[in-house]
């Protein structure tokens, strides 16, 4: 079946993370044949755990702009 995927760009960037983690475990022969579903669901909620912890610790030129600075 064929999906038509439209992501936005953030979800774009977490998506690029997640799947270099994924490939990570992958090569260290952390995922077992049976086991991929976890670990590729590991390395999302780990991406997206990355992309908010940058978020709260770093400002960006547009939310300085919103700022008045």
């Amino acid at each position: 079946m064929k999906k038509n995927l439209k992501m936005q760009p953030t979800e774009t960037a977490v998506f690029h993370a997640a799947s270099r983690i994924y490939a990570a475990y992958i090569v260290s022969g952390q995922v077992g044949d049976q086991e991929s579903d976890v670990w590729m669901n590991r390395a999302i909620a780990e991406a997206i755990k990355m992309a908010d912890t940058t978020d709260q610790l770093v400002v960006s030129d547009d939310e300085i702009d919103g700022m008045g600075f």
